[in-house]
């Protein structure tokens, strides 16, 4: 198998020379060039026919933004044109509000995943090893190669038992659970904001992200939304027509009291399938807390993180839709739930909201005494 080519584009010599240093580590992928701003790198393409690019954003002359608008197909009509295909684009980014920002515009363009650069790690080798861990499994992933295991991680469980063949409709869904990773925002985007605002149940989601991306991702999705769509706090109640996306670094999961008033909450418990937040806690504590009458959704991702909580979804009466390969920038996760047996249907992305849908119509809220009147736009 060759080796996967990749032009790197930074204008830092120091960032370059780090990540072209550990990429060319890797017996699996070849730097083939670097460019020191978007400008050049699109002027390089042709040339050079890289596999996969790494992006920074900002840059003179032409930021990360602008080229991957131009090479998939804005300014001057895009590579795909000419011949090079579709070329996946990982962003490199800040953990600040700016670099959030940036990064899901950059997203939003068409760039396919992102790392965060190493701040603060006090070293040229803690640098190299930020860079190591985050940057090739992505490469390879996207790519669809083998991934290593990061090193120290605890793999994940294997499945639960095989769910068992459907005879007839699933539980009437209480609850909507969604669960991404890599092309998970701009999949999400296409179909948080196509579900109505008056959505009968509440929506819990757990898209891979870290801290502040979570607040401008919810920030972003509530604008473009009827639905209500909040960065999730801890002991909030359930309310239909809001959504409660996962803080970064934090699992969300559901709480029932004895009064079967629905909550969310937060915790710190360890990373499962390599994340946090991940899918499949709050899976779980959905079947836990609302006795299967869940409808749970995966979409593109890396890995499989919500295998195990579709599983029981399945097992407890609730019902699975995953999206299909086709459309998926990675088909990890929802690819997983399906090959495991666990979902109900496999569909394209621009399907995905009228499927929720059809599965809600004529969905009662629990305790909807209280929470008829809330939840959606005001």
């Amino acid at each position: 198998m060759n080796p996967i080519r990749v032009m790197v584009v930074d204008d830092s010599v120091v960032v370059r020379k780090i990540v072209t240093d550990v990429l060319s580590e890797d017996p699996g992928i070849e730097v083939v060039g670097t460019a020191v701003n978007g400008k050049v790198a699109v002027a390089k393409l042709e040339q050079l026919k890289p596999d996969l690019i790494t992006m920074d954003i900002e840059m003179p002359e032409m930021n990360g933004i602008e080229a991957v608008r131009a090479i998939r197909g804005g300014a001057g009509g895009g590579v795909a044109g000419r011949g090079l295909g579709r070329i996946p684009i990982i962003m490199f980014s800040t953990l600040t509000e700016r670099g959030a920002t940036a990064t899901l515009d950059a997203l939003s363009a068409g760039a396919d995943d992102y790392v965060t650069k190493p701040a603060n790690v006090g070293s040229v080798a803690q640098s190299m090893e930020s860079v190591r861990q985050q940057l090739i499994p992505k490469i390879k992933g996207l790519l669809g190669r083998p991934v290593t295991p990061v090193r120290g991680a605890t793999p994940p469980p294997p499945p639960p038992r095989p769910a068992a063949p459907r005879t007839g409709p699933g539980k009437k869904a209480a609850v909507l659970v969604i669960g991404s990773s890599t092309g998970g925002p701009e999949a999400l985007t296409r179909v948080i904001p196509a579900l109505p605002g008056n959505l009968p149940v509440p929506v819990l989601l757990a898209q891979h992200m870290p801290p502040v991306f979570t607040r401008q991702f919810a920030q972003r999705l509530d604008r473009l939304s009827p639905l209500r769509v909040v960065e999730a706090v801890d002991g909030t109640p359930l309310m239909p027509g809001t959504v409660h996306l996962a803080p970064g670094d934090h699992h969300l999961v559901v709480r029932a009291n004895a009064r079967a008033a629905f909550t969310t909450s937060l915790n710190q418990n360890p990373p499962e399938n390599f994340c946090r937040p991940a899918v499949d806690p709050l899976f779980r504590s959905a079947v836990a807390a609302y006795d299967g009458a869940v409808l749970g959704v995966v979409l593109t991702g890396m890995g499989a993180d919500g295998r195990n909580g579709c599983g029981e979804i399945r097992n407890a009466g609730g019902t699975v839709v995953v999206q299909d390969q086709a459309t998926s920038v990675v088909w990890g996760m929802p690819g997983a739930v399906a090959q495991a047996g666990y979902a109900d249907e496999v569909l394209a992305l621009d399907r995905i909201a009228e499927t929720i849908q059809r599965h809600l119509a004529g969905a009662v809220p629990l305790n909807s005494a209280t929470t008829m009147a809330v939840g959606g736009r005001r």
